[in-house]
């Protein structure tokens, strides 16, 4: 009575065929190719997220405008006779970051300086809202000069050792700038050479003494640049002209990044 009796074989329809060792080994290989697909595609997948470009910003430099500047608002930056401070926008994705005046001068192809306005409340206090209900008086003055990074959209003020915007104007060359700088006694004046980013000075030598109760204005021309050989040379109101040769060293600004730069590797030499 149980000739025609068909019992199940636990899976294995056909025993040579899929229950032998050669088949079981066959799906091990199959599933092990599966998961490297399977792990190749996830890889190929983050690979591809981080590869893509970053989101770039939008740094412009906006029209010029004027507005009104005189010595008794900026005493130290402004020359005699100036009545009006030419202006532009620093707008970064279209938003306005700072008020800058001046030339940008480009340090690299992504990097650039720039001298920052600043619109200051000169208002005393107890002093009434003008009538078009600002409170305060403003007045502008020529502040620091900013490193400004076209990629990441950072403007940050850069440190010049001893610049006083009231004695020279700095003269911008690759990414040096030359100036004549006031000691913080106040009492000296110096020939002074700085790197975007540099420790110290390229250049620090004194010119002469500096009495601010009888200072020529300007107190020093802005110094000229020469390519080759790099030289640049100072002129002091009231003496000779005085050129110091630079042996010039590799640039330390280091873009888009926290690291602290090396002391620059530069020497100097005085134009005999």
């Amino acid at each position: 009575m149980f000739q025609d009796t068909i019992f199940p074989l636990s899976g294995c329809e056909n025993v040579a065929a899929i229950c032998s060792p050669r088949a079981r080994d066959r799906r091990k290989e199959q599933n092990v190719i599966k998961k490297a697909i399977l792990v190749a595609a996830i890889l190929a997948a983050a690979i591809s997220v981080s590869a893509a470009p970053r989101k770039g910003h939008t740094v412009v430099l906006g029209a010029v405008k004027k507005v009104p500047y005189s010595r008794a608002g900026d005493p130290a930056g402004a020359e005699v006779g100036e009545d009006a401070l030419a202006i532009r926008a620093l707008l970064v994705d279209g938003v306005l970051k700072e008020w800058t005046t001046g030339d940008a001068h480009d340090v690299t192809d992504r990097s650039f300086v720039v001298r920052r306005a600043i619109r200051l409340n000169d208002a005393l206090p107890g002093d009434k809202p003008s009538a078009a209900g600002q409170s305060g008086q403003w007045v502008w003055q020529r502040g620091p000069w900013l490193l400004v990074d076209r990629t990441t959209g950072h403007a940050l003020p850069l440190k010049l050792p001893d610049y006083d915007s009231g004695v020279s104007q700095v003269s911008w060359f690759r990414d040096y700038a030359a100036y004549c700088g006031l000691t913080p006694s106040g009492k000296s004046l110096y020939a002074v050479v700085a790197q975007v980013e540099g420790r110290k000075p390229v250049l620090a030598k004194k010119l002469s003494a500096f009495d601010p109760a009888n200072r020529p204005d300007p107190v020093c021309a802005a110094p000229d640049w020469q390519r080759d050989p790099l030289r640049v040379t100072f002129h002091p109101a009231g003496g000779q002209p005085i050129g110091f040769d630079i042996i010039p060293g590799s640039a330390v600004l280091v873009e888009d990044s926290a690291d602290e730069p090396e002391t620059p590797q530069t020497l100097v030499k005085q134009k005999q």
